[in-house]
């Protein structure tokens, strides 16, 4: 037989080979399945392994714990959560119990959810609570569910919750609302004007924006130009810049009228920039007649007119270009 022929048997054999099935001589049955063990989702399960977690070093596991317990919200029994919240006294523990409220709020699973937490962040006896309470409240809807919650936070006898407060009308606005929600702004500037802490209501003033801020609040951020704090008077400024069309020519006129009685070197740069935000190039003419008000400032002000005559129409571009320019000289 030609050799190439016997390579194809030998070959076709290893093939059958390969192709048979194994048979063994006893068969094994198959392992039998685990049976799988339903476990119900408890507050007090979820709550010892969220203050058994809070002590670990990775801020990534811990976070994945609290939203675990924000996502579990709405299907835990209301009672048991209501209360474990209503016996916390650890300020990290109340402050994650409070954001499970909220969430349950927030989906509509308990609407009144959240008046508990608001309650609680006006009434508890220990600052360090109601400031954690106030936290968890933070970047949610709250802000329009709570009442004059936030005008009564801004006189809370506790500094710590009083710029908790101010840093939930911040964030909510920017965050939530994007500067976008007219009751949101009108809110900040209102709690903002009640508060007696002046560092809180520079801080609020100073980072919000205006431009759907309502008539009233309006005429109330134009009173604070007149605040005894330098600060105050500064950020009053600063948010004026961006009021709405409506009220532009009110702000402009009291801000120009105001530059020239200012004796506070970082109040009247806050006006020139109110201005200037106010008018873009149409400011120019109206900041080079305040140029000769006070000399030292004739540098900031010159800074400003070749910025908003270099043509730009962005804001945040233009407040680079205009320190460009500072910088380069």
């Amino acid at each position: 037989m030609p050799r190439f022929l016997q390579g194809l048997r030998a070959f076709g054999g290893l093939t059958l080979m390969l192709a048979s099935p194994v048979v063994t001589a006893q068969s094994t049955p198959p392992a039998a399945k685990p049976t799988l063990q339903g476990e119900s989702c408890s507050v007090r399960g979820l709550m010892d392994q969220l203050r058994q977690g809070m002590g670990s070093s990775s801020k990534a596991y811990r976070d994945y714990l609290q939203a675990v317990l924000r996502e579990a919200a709405v299907s835990l029994p209301s009672g048991e959560l209501h209360a474990a919240f209503d016996r916390e006294t650890d300020p990290a523990m109340v402050e994650q119990l409070a954001a499970a409220l909220v969430a349950r709020s927030e989906r509509e699973a308990e609407k009144d959810a959240i008046q508990t937490v608001a309650r609680r962040a006006l009434e508890d006896r220990d600052p360090s609570v109601r400031a954690a309470t106030v936290r968890a409240m933070r970047r949610t809807g709250a802000l329009e569910k709570t009442g004059d919650m936030y005008e009564r936070l801004m006189r809370d006898g506790s500094p710590e919750v009083r710029m908790e407060a101010a840093k939930n009308l911040i964030e909510d606005n920017e965050y939530v609302y994007s500067a976008h929600h007219g009751p949101a702004t009108d809110m900040a500037v209102n709690a903002a004007t009640a508060s007696t802490d002046p560092k809180v209501t520079a801080k609020i003033l100073e980072s919000l924006d205006t431009r759907r801020m309502g008539p009233e609040a309006g005429q109330k951020l134009l009173g604070m130009l007149g605040h005894e704090s330098a600060d105050v008077r500064r950020s009053a400024a600063l948010a004026l810049g961006s009021v709405p069309a409506a009220q532009m020519g009110p702000a402009r006129e009291a801000l120009v009228g105001m530059y020239r009685g200012e004796r506070d070197a970082g109040v009247r740069k806050a006006l020139v920039q109110g201005i200037a935000e106010l008018g873009f190039a149409d400011a120019v003419p109206e900041l080079r007649k305040l140029r000769s008000v006070d000399p030292s400032m004739a540098p900031e002000i010159d800074a400003w007119i070749r910025a908003l005559e270099s043509g730009v129409q962005e804001w945040g571009l233009l407040l680079r270009e205009k320190q460009r320019l500072q910088q380069v000289r």
